[in-house]
């Protein structure tokens, strides 16, 4: 049983205490939010241990673990206090501001040997854990080419000042949306380390972009395009899509299907030659709690099991969190330079 605080009990703050809460390995010692509105209301209609300051939290119950769930500008600031107390963490996405930032927060967890997770969802979604297995397989054969899609509707007209609209607190279509799909290309593809061309477009924002197009290549070599488009008003919700084109084969997937061509008979499962179409109904590991999607159960169960020492550390790392980091800031300075 793992001794686990929340910190930020906003959107995500939430749909993690409700799994955390559910989770029969977790104890929870501990809510921490700066908003009376919250805080009342946890105390009112839970039975969670409530504060107003983390630090009164974390030197009261010496938790195990903390999940860190506020607005961006201030992850620095607090995982660097819970690493200094050597206390494992997972944090939300994007993991910082600046890369430089990020770098000594990933140094410092390396050097205290703490366990670590940022919240990219995405890898723990049964279309994209199978397209990591294909690829993983060498079935595509070499892979030449990627694209990937982006769209929501977030930001479909002109309004008021939000924290979205807010670069300084991690506001822009970059870092809340094309945050999610250059982490996925890292995962399924090999690192992004060379950006060729990068367009960032407003719409609707005064100060941040709702659209983003980029030129991208990865460390092996492979090149590929991105469209971000966070103003799209015919998408219900978030759509993520990737294709990626080999010497033996194609691979289009999103959250809900996975569309594989093969050019020959492949060995992997149950697989042939020519099209092949797989559900996210038949992908979904199954789990014991089910809020907003398995993705979001998942990827707590994973963290839980590091800590128990039941699988290694080596998914969201911030190490690998990083290296998204490093390719929106990247993208930022092509911009900047281009002008």
């Amino acid at each position: 049983m793992k001794k686990i605080g929340l910190i930020g009990a906003g959107k995500m703050g939430i749909s993690h205490l409700a799994i955390l809460g559910a989770h029969p390995d977790v104890e929870v010692i501990g809510v921490a939010d700066t908003s009376t509105i919250v805080t009342d209301v946890l105390k009112r209609h839970t039975s969670f241990d409530v504060y107003s300051d983390y630090l009164d939290m974390i030197n009261e119950k010496k938790p195990d673990a903390v999940f860190v769930s506020v607005p961006t500008k201030y992850h620095e600031p607090i995982v660097q206090k819970l690493l200094d107390r050597s206390i494992n963490v997972f944090v939300e996405k994007p993991f910082s501001l600046n890369a430089d930032n990020g770098q000594k927060l990933m140094e410092s967890s390396r050097q205290k040997n703490l366990f670590n997770q940022v919240g990219y969802h995405n890898k723990f979604i049964g279309t994209f854990m199978e397209a990591k297995r294909i690829i993983d397989s060498g079935s595509l054969g070499k892979l030449q080419l990627f694209s990937g899609n982006m769209n929501g509707p977030v930001v479909t007209k002109a309004k008021e000042q939000t924290w979205r609209s807010k670069p300084e607190e991690g506001g822009g279509c970059l870092m809340d949306y094309a945050a999610h799909l250059i982490d996925l290309i890292n995962y399924l593809i090999a690192p992004i380390t060379s950006v060729h061309g990068a367009d960032l477009m407003s719409f609707y924002s005064a100060s941040v972009e709702d659209a983003v197009s980029c030129l991208l290549e990865t460390k092996n070599g492979i090149h590929g395009t991105i469209h971000v488009n966070w103003s799209d008003e015919t998408f219900r919700k978030m759509s993520t899509c990737i294709t990626i084109l080999g010497s033996k084969g194609k691979l289009t997937v999103d959250s809900t299907e996975l569309k594989v061509y093969f050019k020959e008979a492949q060995p992997i499962g149950n697989y042939a030659k020519g099209w092949n179409v797989r559900h996210i109904n038949a992908l979904s590991p199954h789990v014991e709690f089910y809020l907003r999607g398995e993705e979001y159960s998942l990827q707590i169960d994973h963290f839980i099991n590091v800590l128990e020492g039941r699988a290694p550390n080596d998914i969201n790392t911030f190490e690998s969190a990083l290296q998204t980091d490093k390719v929106i800031q990247q993208i930022k300075n092509h911009k900047i330079n281009s002008l």
